[in-house]
């Protein structure tokens, strides 16, 4: 039988994904990064440069995995709605991940409360933001005027960034299925 190595960059990000979620950014130290991830110390500097750049992959990659989530979704899609509500899903299965330490909102919300103004993994969650917004931007053209689909984006866009913070103070993705529930009401009348 033939076992399948995975690579110690793989272990590190997997490892620093978990507990920089679970425990925060700041308070996860190299030390306990390379613990869970099992490595050498010398497999952390060999893969990343600095504490600073395994933060930048990690937001990287919690954007892709959202992007991810959000492709799944879309494949069952047929109308502009389906394809706004399925953001809201999207966030809903992140939410509904089996996390070690339970649900605790917005992984990039969450490093972007711990990272100082102006560091660079802060620029990646605003774009993230962003594109989210103009995905909701775009189907909301199909279905309304472009100043309308405008606003109605920045809407939707609190309505969902609300909800998961709340859902993330609470615990459960709750708010989460209400405001997926709001959006397709105020969706519909459009």
């Amino acid at each position: 039988m033939t076992t399948i190595r995975t690579p110690a960059r793989d272990k590190l990000l997997s490892a620093a994904s978990r507990l920089f979620y679970d425990h925060g950014i700041s308070a996860t130290g190299i030390d306990a990064i390379i613990a869970e991830a099992g490595v050498a110390k010398m497999s952390l500097y060999n893969n990343f440069s600095s504490k600073d750049e395994l933060v930048s992959t990690y937001i990287q990659a919690r954007h892709e995995e959202w992007l991810q989530l959000y492709a799944i979704r879309l494949e069952r899609c047929e109308t502009p709605v389906d394809r706004i509500l399925a953001v809201f899903d999207a966030y809903i299965d992140h939410a509904e991940f089996a996390y070690d330490h339970g649900f605790r909102g917005c992984g990039l919300l969450n490093a972007a409360a711990e990272l100082p103004a102006g560091a660079p993994g802060r620029a990646t969650m605003a774009r993230h933001k962003a594109q989210v917004e103009g995905i909701l931007r775009d189907e909301l053209v199909q279905l309304t005027s472009p100043d309308c689909a405008d606003v109605t984006a920045e809407h939707l866009s609190f309505l969902l960034e609300g909800a998961m913070s709340r859902a993330g103070l609470e615990g459960q993705p709750d708010r989460l299925h209400h405001a997926r529930s709001l959006a397709e009401s105020l969706v519909k009348t459009l």
